[in-house]
C-alpha cells in the first residue's frame, strides 16, 4: 500500500502526506451525502462527529484528534462554568492553544516543502468553538441593542455534549471550512427552520462545484511549474527589470490562488451535498435554490475586484464573515463609526490565526492599508458628477487593487521576513508606498458630501 501511495503521489507531483489528505478530503463528499440517510438527530450528531474524527485519523494520524480535544474541552468547560465570560475566556484560550501549535509545528514551513499537518483543521475548529461560546454568552443579553448577527445566532441554552461533538468535527467542513454557526448546524441536524420541509436536490450544484474544482486544480498544475515560488530567491529574478519583476509577482499570486480555489470548491461540494449549504430561495421568478453557506470564494469576484473593499466579501467568505461578526463589529463602540484601528485589529487577529510568520503579519497589515486606500478612491469616485471621471476613478481603483493585492500576497507565500522584504524591495516597495500615498491624500482631498434635499414644507 505504501509503494502504491508513493507512486500515486509522484504521478501528481505531491508528497504522500498531501495525497493522503487529498483522498480523505475528497471522501468528505460521499460522507456528506450519506449523512442525509442517517435516522434521528442523535444519530446524525454521532455520525457527523465520528466520521470527522475517523477522516482526521486517516489523514493526520491519531495525535490530530488528541489535538482537537484540548480546545473543544476548554470551550465547553468555559460555557459550563462561566457563561457570562465564556466567549472571552474561550477566545483567549483557544487562540492561545492555536498559537502554541503554530509555533510548535511550524506548519507554514511544512506546507512550503510539500508537507501537511492538522493545524489547518485546528484553525477551522478554533473559530467554530469561539463563535459557539460567544453566542452562548450573548444568550444572557436582552435583544434590545444587539446587532442583527447577535440576535440571529445567540444561544439561549447550552448545547449537549453530543450536539457539540457533531458540530465541532462535522466532516463536511472540518478540514478546510467553511465555518458555520452552531444554530444553523442544530437546525440542519434536527431538520428545523429552512430544513423542516424537503430541500431541493443538490446534485447539479454539487457537480458544478466539482467541475470547478477540477478546472482549478488543472490550471494550478499547469501554472505552478512556470511560476515557482523559489524564483524569488534566485539571482535570475533580480536580473529582470522592474516591470518583469512586477509581472512575475502578479503571476505568482494568481497561480497560488488556484490552489485555494480548488480546496474551497471541494469543501463547497461536500457542504452542498449534505444539505447544510442550503440557505433558502431567491426572490426571482421562478425562485432558485441558494447554497450560500457552502460558498467560500467567488473566483471572478477576486480576480476582477473593482475595489479592495470587495475582497473580504469574495475571498475566504465565511472566515471574513466570522471576523466581521466576532472581531470587527465588537471592536466598535456603540454610537461610533468603525475606523482604521478596528480594521487593523481585525486584520491582526486574522494574521495570528494563520500563524506567527512575519510574512502573514506583513500581508495583513498591508491589506489593512490596501483597503483604506481603496476607500479613499471610492469616496472620490462617488463624489464625481462627471461620468467620464467616475469611470476613470473606477478603473484606477481596479488597477490599484490588482497591483497592491498581488504585491502584498508574496509575503503570505514566502512567509519569512527576509524573503518578504527582498521581494517588496525588488519593486521599490510600490505596493506599500501607493496605499500610504492614497490614505494621506484622503486627508487632503476631501470630496464634498452630497447635499441632502430638504423636506418640502406642507402647504
Amino acid at each position: 500500500m505504501g509503494l502504491e501511495m508513493e507512486g500515486m503521489a509522484a504521478a501528481i507531483g505531491v508528497s504522500v502526506p498531501v495525497l493522503r489528505f487529498l483522498l480523505c478530503f475528497a471522501a468528505t463528499i460521499p460522507t456528506g451525502f450519506l449523512w442525509r440517510g442517517v435516522p434521528g438527530a442523535a444519530g446524525r450528531h454521532l455520525y457527523a462527529g465520528l466520521t470527522g474524527a475517523a477522516l482526521s485519523y486517516l489523514s493526520f494520524g491519531a495525535t490530530s484528534n488528541l489535538l482537537f480535544v484540548v480546545p473543544m474541552a476548554f470551550g465547553y468547560l468555559a460555557m459550563l462554568i462561566c457563561r457570562r465570560l465564556a466567549g472571552l475566556v474561550t477566545f483567549l484560550g483557544a487562540f492561545g492553544f492555536l498559537i502554541g501549535c503554530h509555533v510548535y509545528y511550524m506548519s507554514g514551513d511544512a506546507w512550503k516543502e510539500g508537507g501537511i499537518d492538522a493545524t489547518g483543521a485546528l484553525m477551522v475548529l478554533t473559530l467554530k468553538i469561539i463563535s459557539c461560546a460567544i453566542n452562548y454568552s450573548d444568550g444572557l443579553l436582552k435583544e434590545e441593542g444587539l446587532r442583527d448577527a447577535q440576535k440571529k445566532y445567540r444561544l439561549t441554552k447550552l448545547p449537549s455534549l453530543i450536539e457539540y461533538f457533531g458540530y465541532c468535527l462535522c466532516c463536511g467542513s472540518h478540514f478546510a471550512g467553511p465555518v458555520y454557526e452552531m444554530k444553523d448546524y442544530l437546525e440542519w441536524t434536527e431538520r428545523k427552520g429552512i430544513w423542516a420541509s424537503p430541500i431541493p436536490s443538490p446534485i447539479l450544484t454539487t457537480l458544478r462545484a466539482l467541475v470547478q474544482a477540477g478546472a482549478c486544480m488543472g490550471l494550478y498544475l499547469y501554472l505552478s511549474p512556470q511560476f515557482p515560488l523559489s524564483r524569488f530567491s534566485e539571482p535570475l529574478y533580480y536580473e529582470w527589470g522592474f516591470w518583469h519583476r512586477l509581472f512575475y509577482q502578479y503571476m505568482s499570486g494568481f497561480t497560488a490562488r488556484w490552489k485555494y480555489y480548488f480546496i474551497w470548491s471541494v469543501s463547497e461540494a461536500a457542504i452542498i451535498i449534505s444539505g447544510l449549504g442550503f440557505t433558502g430561495w431567491s426572490s426571482s421568478s421562478p425562485p432558485k435554490a441558494k447554497w450560500e453557506r457552502a460558498k467560500n470564494v467567488d473566483i471572478l469576484g477576486v480576480e476582477l475586484a473593482g475595489s479592495a473593499v470587495q475582497l473580504p466579501l469574495v475571498w475566504n467568505i465565511q472566515v471574513s464573515t466570522w471576523l466581521r461578526y466576532y472581531v470587527y463589529e465588537r471592536l466598535v463602540q456603540k454610537g461610533k463609526k468603525p475606523g482604521f484601528l478596528q480594521l487593523l485589529g481585525t486584520q491582526t487577529v486574522s494574521a495570528i490565526w494563520h500563524g506567527l510568520y512575519p510574512g502573514y503579519i506583513i500581508f495583513f497589515v498591508q491589506s489593512a492599508l490596501m483597503i483604506n486606500g481603496s476607500r479613499v478612491i471610492y469616496r472620490w469616485q462617488q463624489a464625481m458628477s462627471n461620468s467620464v471621471f467616475r469611470a476613470m476613478l473606477a478603473l484606477l481603483n481596479f488597477a490599484y487593487t490588482l497591483l497592491v493585492l498581488n504585491y502584498s500576497c508574496i509575503g503570505f507565500q514566502v512567509l519569512s521576513f527576509q524573503e518578504t522584504l527582498a521581494s517588496y524591495q525588488s519593486v521599490y516597495y510600490v505596493g506599500t508606498i501607493v496605499p500610504i500615498v492614497f490614505v494621506l491624500l484622503g486627508y487632503v482631498i476631501k470630496p464634498a458630501r452630497p447635499v441632502k434635499p430638504k423636506a418640502r414644507k406642507a402647504e
